[in-house]
């Protein structure tokens, strides 16, 4: 099954605030889209499982609600809409881990994401289940299962092939500041078999990231040229006037799109808006959409 899809992420919301901001949230998503034209063409929410990562953050993380708790919150409020959701599987042991898996996809959530740990840990730290592990493990437990894409990172093309060999149905790309993904498919397609649906990831920046530097923070990779260039490229963003940050990302999302069509590869669009939900960044969405659109292809 490909998903063929345009899903939004939305965050839980922290535990403190009480189940009325998740109503909320969900009624502005229908709101916005709305206003915008997107009425019924985010067919999916991508929840991510949140997990405590180094000190560096530059937004508190609090205690989230759950992802099943906050699906079962919402999806009352969006007819027609279908869940994703990323999960944590390194500290989690195997029976733990399909009975969460069984609740998930009993609730309506047709694709999960296995994440492991956070990046301040090594590979294959933590005591429960590797990622690549569960990937193979929860085969017949889950029909869409995804891995996480990073195209800037060393060694990438030989990760993601061998998460495609334990059984990753498709690929879910970290936020795109830049269009390496274009070269990255390009080699990987002459290296591999593998053909994995890609939910490409764009992420509106609003002017305030300078200040808090959360999106900054959520790609950063020291030493990383490639990545660099990517913050350079989001506080380009930040500084720009509405209209001409719609711009500079709408011709990222053309080079990308244009670069990665005919590689073989099934594709699904990502929106994320870290800081949540806006019109403006709603705006910039549907601009992007008109472009090109998988439910069009």
């Amino acid at each position: 099954m490909t998903f063929n899809t345009v899903a939004l992420e939305l965050v839980p919301p922290n535990v403190e605030k009480g189940p009325e901001q998740t109503i909320e949230e969900a009624h502005k998503v229908v709101r916005l889209a709305a206003e915008v034209g997107l009425e019924g063409r985010i067919r999916h929410i991508l929840m991510p499982g949140m997990i405590d990562e180094d000190d560096g953050r530059p937004i508190e993380m609090k205690p989230k609600l759950d992802v099943l708790d906050f699906w079962n919150a919402i999806r009352p409020e969006l007819p027609g809409v279908a869940g994703l959701c990323t999960q944590v599987t390194s500290f989690s042991d195997e029976a733990t881990l399909r009975s969460r898996l069984g609740e998930l996809t009993g609730a309506g959530i047709e694709g999960v994401v296995f994440v492991g740990v956070p990046r301040s840990m090594a590979d294959g730290e933590g005591a429960g289940v590797p990622p690549t592990d569960a990937l193979a493990t929860f085969r017949a437990d889950v029909s869409n299962r995804g891995a996480i894409l990073i195209p800037t990172r060393a060694d990438e093309i030989g990760r993601f092939n061998f998460k495609c060999e334990r059984g990753a149905t498709f690929g879910l790309t970290q936020l795109l500041y830049s269009d390496a993904i274009v070269p990255f498919l390009t080699e990987f397609a002459k290296h591999s078999d593998a053909r994995p649906e890609l939910l490409l990831s764009f992420g509106f920046v609003p002017s305030f990231e300078n200040r808090i530097g959360l999106i900054n923070w959520l790609i950063q990779d020291p030493g990383n040229a490639a990545v660099a260039a990517e913050q350079d490229f989001v506080r380009t963003l930040a500084d720009s006037e509405p209209d001409q940050r719609s711009k500079l990302m709408l011709d990222l999302y053309k080079r990308v799109i244009d670069g990665v069509a005919d590689l073989g590869f099934p594709l699904s669009i990502h929106f994320e808006a870290t800081y949540g939900v806006s019109a403006a960044a709603f705006r910039t969405f549907a601009q992007m959409l008109e472009y090109w659109s998988p439910q069009a292809s």
